[in-house]
């Protein structure tokens, strides 16, 4: 008996049951980005509350659990718009893309002119308790833009002239964030914006040439900076100013160094405490390697190929243009944020202040990111920024899902049957008397 009532439940949507039919019918790309999220999400949690704990205490605070609360609450916000992006229309979301790009950059003119200044940088608005970082808004917003604009005229990636207006777009907001100065975030929308137009299919010369000219315009912003070129020299010859502008990296190394293959454990770093600056920001991925160890960064990075993995075949499957360059534009802005981290901790690249994404402490970062995983579950769900099917035009195709099209059926004239009648008497022989009466009397 309960199980027919069970059944009829089901059948009737009642209880769980369409909701497990919906699960169940939710590709694995979903599956896998949503596991690789929360697993990093924990992951910063923990992190974050053994790399701070140490310094709140020490610190004005006085609470070891300042950080930690603080990461729990803006996590919580950040899961809620995970799920409502998720869920939200694309197509809504693509009308309101020229609202979100503008006010990004009210935000960053606002930033400049009235933004709180911390180690001679000034890249927030305080609001409060409440720290808004304009920046990481931006580079989503970025993303956006473009996705919407290469989706709607395909062929603008078939020269650089035809690319300006999205080109001009991405210079402006870059010039804004490296003036607060924020190169690394720079950095990462513009390496964002060139993955954007490789999946839109620009040409390799085109990107030389882009990127040859951004290449100039860092080497610019390095000399007109002193504090920049101190942390080239300084990724150059780390030893030579051990005490200066190298002491971060070199604590870095050490800390990396000490936790050997499995750590010391966790929450047992010392350079945590006393040597690593930024360490439960910047410089997390130097406390997981002393107190995990190899492995522990070992992990890291599988789960970041996992959600990039993901990403990218949410990509590849998605239902239209707009959905496969919002994909990949999302996936590479995590990743290559991501890699300039791990890259400057581990000595390969010079520190440029980008967080690890949801691992470091940063309100901002961390309800972006967040966001950004919605969108992409959207995709990943089947979400498209067009219907299904649109009205002939008159060209007489019919547009299908992903942009292809199919010739519309056309309705045969009586003149057109005729034709095809007398193509197939033709081909099966003369016609012989009094075949017409035979039909008739049929």
């Amino acid at each position: 008996m309960s199980g027919a009532v069970g059944t009829l439940r089901s059948r009737i949507g009642l209880g769980g049951g369409k909701r497990s039919a919906r699960a169940k019918s939710r590709p694995v790309e979903y599956s896998l980005l949503l596991t690789a999220t929360m697993c990093l999400v924990a992951f910063g949690v923990v992190m974050v509350f053994s790399a701070s704990s140490s310094a709140s205490l020490l610190g004005e605070s006085g609470d070891g659990a300042f950080y930690l609360k603080r990461t729990l609450m803006f996590g919580a916000f950040g899961l809620i718009a995970l799920k409502l992006l998720s869920i939200w229309g694309l197509q809504n979301l693509r009308r309101i893309t020229p609202a979100i790009l503008f006010g990004a950059i009210a935000l960053l003119i606002v930033t400049k002119l009235i933004g709180t200044s911390a180690n001679g940088a000034q890249r927030w608005i305080e609001m409060g308790p409440v720290q808004i970082q304009a920046s990481e808004v931006a580079k989503v917003a970025l993303i956006l833009y473009g996705a919407s604009l290469l989706a709607e005229r395909p062929r603008m990636t078939r020269d650089l002239r035809s690319m300006s207006p999205f080109l001009l777009i991405v210079g402006a907001v870059i010039a804004l964030v490296v003036l607060e100065p924020d190169l690394g975030t720079a950095m990462v929308s513009a390496f964002a914006a060139a993955a954007l137009l490789v999946a839109a299919g620009a040409k390799i010369r085109h990107l030389a040439l882009i990127a040859g000219a951004l290449l100039l315009v860092v080497v610019i912003a390095v000399l007109i900076e002193p504090y920049r070129m101190a942390r080239l020299t300084s990724f150059i010859s780390p030893t030579a100013d051990s005490s200066g502008a190298g002491f971060q990296g070199m604590q870095a190394s050490i800390a990396l160094g000490s936790g050997g293959i499995f750590g010391v454990g966790l929450g047992e770093s010392v350079q945590k405490a006393f040597y690593l600056p930024e360490a439960h920001t910047d410089m997390i991925a130097a406390v997981i390697g002393e107190e995990l160890g190899l492995l522990g960064i070992a992990v890291l990075v599988g789960l970041y190929m996992l959600l990039g993995y993901a990403g990218f075949r949410t990509a590849q499957k998605a239902r239209d243009r707009y959905g496969r360059l919002l994909a990949a534009g999302l996936t590479a802005m995590i990743l290559i944020q991501a890699s300039i981290n791990l890259f400057a901790v581990l000595g390969l690249a010079p520190l440029t202040g980008v967080t690890l994404p949801f691992v470091s402490y940063g309100n901002s970062s961390l309800i972006v990111t967040l966001a950004a995983v919605g969108l992409l579950l959207n995709v990943a769900n089947g979400g498209s920024a067009g219907a299904a099917t649109r009205s002939r035009g008159a060209t007489g195709l019919r547009l299908l899902p992903g942009g292809r099209a199919a010739a519309a059926p056309r309705k045969r004239s009586g003149g057109a049957r005729a034709a095809s009648g007398d193509r197939s008497r033709r081909h099966g022989g003369a016609r012989r008397a009094g075949d017409s009466r035979s039909r008739r009397a049929r």
